[in-house]
């Protein structure tokens, strides 16, 4: 495939449906508006056996933080600790305290994270028909703050994809469809629902602790992969909020048409579906594999920053 072969995100999805205008023309939410009071009670009474999981990616982590290609990990600095009052010039408190305090030079999306609505666009629009300008400085529009300030809680369903396909990991650039999602499912013995939150594990990213830096050569994540017919389930299952354990929540390039991330236009931009990336579903994914259940409370907020186009968030699952 030559690169001016791959057809544009416009010429891809022009057909493509769209939510836009389905709450209003003020929306910021998109998708997430699925999830009213009773999903949030129907979660609830998920809760039997008060086992809690959250599901965020250490920042920091001695053995590397896996990130975007061009995007750098977290370093975190320490500012004050004992040493600081080795000499004359630590604070002096009455009483004699002393105290910790250190900080973090972060990309917003560089662990587990939640996207704003606003953060790809094609064709000068965002989420909603919002003019792309609006991202100018800061995401006026359809940042990350208004699910921050929202949350997220709905039945969470796990799709344990290694553990149907009899693998470790799955290897990059592999690729699972809708019906794959339904077959997982099926195997499991949970069935999807609309309105799910759906986390797909993939167990991808464990490759980047055991290979480094090797990990990003060639680059081409797992996931998902473009079908018109997937989009079209998408939006018919009203899925609000897509959870998956590896960097970009699909395949990196589209196989078939050389597109790079078009599900992020097609269900985020278009559909208004929240993506949730990195998550770190091991340990949930070990016991939904011991005791069979696959369905939960999620419960999820990214931390609320102005205009940001994505931010850290620390998912809660309560079995």
């Amino acid at each position: 495939m030559t690169e001016t072969s791959v057809p544009s995100l416009e010429d891809l999805l022009r057909d493509a449906p769209t939510n836009w205008g389905k709450w209003g023309p003020d929306d910021e939410v998109g998708s997430l508006n699925y999830l009213g009071a009773e999903q949030v009670i129907a979660a609830a009474g998920l809760i039997r056996s008060g086992k809690v999981f959250t599901i965020q990616r250490l920042i920091g982590d001695p053995k590397g933080d896996p990130v975007w290609p061009g995007r750098t990990p977290a370093v975190r600095t320490q500012v004050m600790d004992e040493a600081t009052w080795d000499g004359d010039g630590g604070p002096q408190f009455p009483g004699g305290l002393h105290y910790a305090d250190d900080k973090i030079d972060a990309f917003l999306q560089g662990s587990t994270q939640y996207d704003a609505l606003g953060h790809v666009w094609y064709g000068g629009k965002l989420w909603n028909g919002y003019d792309a300008r609006t991202t100018i400085g800061g995401m006026d529009r359809a940042s990350v703050e208004p699910i921050a300030q929202r949350g997220v809680v709905g039945r969470g369903v796990l799709l344990d994809m290694a553990r149907f396909r009899g693998k470790k990991t799955l290897d990059a650039a592999e690729t699972y469809t809708h019906e794959d999602l339904l077959a997982c499912a099926d195997s499991q013995g949970v069935r999807l629902r609309p309105r799910d939150i759906i986390l797909i594990r993939t167990n991808y990213l464990q490759l980047f602790y055991e290979l480094g830096e090797k990990f990003y050569e060639g680059f081409c994540e797992p996931g998902l992969v473009y079908s018109p017919e997937l989009v079209q389930w998408f939006a018919d299952m009203e899925i609000p909020n897509l959870v998956t354990d590896t960097i970009a929540n699909e395949v990196t390039t589209d196989p078939g048409n050389g597109v790079v991330l078009p599900l992020h236009s097609a269900l985020m931009r278009n559909l208004g579906v929240a993506f949730t990336e990195i998550a770190d579903l091991e340990a949930l994914a070990a016991d939904c594999a011991q005791d069979h259940v696959y369905e939960f409370f999620y419960a999820a907020a990214p931390i609320k920053i102005a205009k940001g186009s994505g931010a850290p968030v620390n998912p809660i699952v309560v079995k």
